[in-house]
């Protein structure tokens, strides 16, 4: 299966489109004006998305390994996306104290640029792995399973939605650990008694409320797990066509055929993460705690809310790495690819266009330096 693409029928959630005529987002001053590009060699291409490139980064100041998120503000906002943009800082500021989560360092902005500075994860994409080994025995697949689920009842704690668990969000670090990251379609302020009604996220992994166009919470989350531990054990997501019409209409009225090759625990957990009615799915009731029970994962699996499992570590390590900038486990789509000049300089104010301007409004409070940080005083 080729690499998915997100979808979106707005560029803010339904609930917000009120709250802001111009769509812009005042987070306060800028808590990092000293941060530049100039900072860094920018060495190798790791991943893209819709609004620009992650590239591998030293830092020069003391040769520390960064994944820098470097987005292009000119089409954030063409497609009105400044929300999503500033609500993924503001849950990467939230990331800090869990192991299954990407960490954000700082960030800054140049004039068209917008730069995030993360953990470099140099296991790469689970994504990758899937690609090259089409499938995972099933105790490997229940232990990234279970830590994903660790991460998204973390979140879900803060009461925020993640709405795009898939193998490409989805990291492994150099002991074998998952690490989500790519927070740009979460929605914050949704405890276990809201919904919301965006309609977003990624074709393959939507649950049925979200293509009905019905208020939903964060049980979509839980489907997703579901589908990607399906595809984990099986090589594609669940309900899958390369006809999209065809794979909604799967997902809406296809009944979950059990299949040979999964435990009677593991279709026992597929079913009740990809129960169709949201308000019967595992996890409705009482969320991460449904899903931590001994009798769905075994203690040996994972430590639930801990850093480290059990017993042991993780069943499979990403493989030997050479350096601590070992790109390896990246697909080589992005690491041939040439780094471009421009994520080293901003453009110079006198030869930027208007709409690029308007973008500095549309991202004050972006950047950010935590308190403990001296290397920028």
């Amino acid at each position: 299966m080729d690499k998915s693409k997100n979808l979106s029928d707005a560029s803010e959630d339904e609930d917000d489109k009120n709250s802001s005529a111009s769509g812009n987002i005042n987070l306060g001053p800028s808590a990092n004006p000293q941060a530049k590009p100039t900072d860094f060699d920018f060495l190798k291409v790791i991943g893209k998305g819709s609004f620009g490139k992650v590239l591998l980064a030293k830092r020069k100041l003391d040769g520390k390994y960064y994944a820098i998120k470097v987005l292009q503000k000119r089409v954030i906002v063409h497609r009105r996306e400044q929300k999503h943009i500033m609500a993924e800082r503001n849950v990467l500021l939230k990331n800090v104290k869990h192991p299954f989560l990407v960490g954000l360092h700082y960030s800054f902005q140049t004039t068209d640029k917008l730069y995030f500075v993360l953990d470099f994860v140099n296991g790469g994409e689970l994504f990758f792995h899937l690609q090259r080994e089409r499938t995972f025995p099933e105790p490997r697949a229940k232990f990234y399973i279970a830590e994903m689920a660790s991460a998204l009842g973390y979140l879900h704690s803060l009461n925020i939605v993640y709405r795009d668990l898939k193998p490409e969000n989805i990291l492994l670090d150099y002991q074998g650990h998952v690490v989500l990251t790519d927070f740009g379609l979460c929605k914050e302020g949704i405890s276990l008694a809201e919904t919301t009604t965006t309609f977003c996220g990624t074709p393959e992994y939507l649950a049925p409320e979200v293509l009905r166009k019905q208020p939903y919470d964060n049980t979509v989350d839980w489907w997703c797990l579901g589908s990607v531990l399906y595809e984990m054990l099986y090589g594609l997501p669940p309900f899958y066509s390369r006809d999209t019409h065809e794979m909604y209409d799967n997902i809406l009225h296809k009944a979950l055929l059990m299949r040979p090759g999964a435990s009677s625990q593991a279709w026992s957990i597929l079913q009740g993460l990809l129960e169709k009615d949201r308000t019967r799915r595992l996890g409705s009731a009482d969320d991460f705690v449904s899903l931590s029970l001994p009798c769905r994962f075994p203690a040996s699996s994972v430590a639930w809310g801990a850093r480290f499992p059990a017993r042991g570590g993780p069943p499979t390590a990403p493989g030997s790495f050479r350096s601590l900038c070992d790109i390896t486990n990246f697909d080589p789509e992005f690491t041939e690819e040439t780094v471009p000049r421009s994520v080293c300089f901003s453009s110079d104010r006198s030869i930027v266009n208007a709409s690029v301007l308007e973008a500095d409004d549309a991202f004050l409070g972006f950047s950010y330096a935590p308190p403990s940080d001296d290397s920028f005083l």
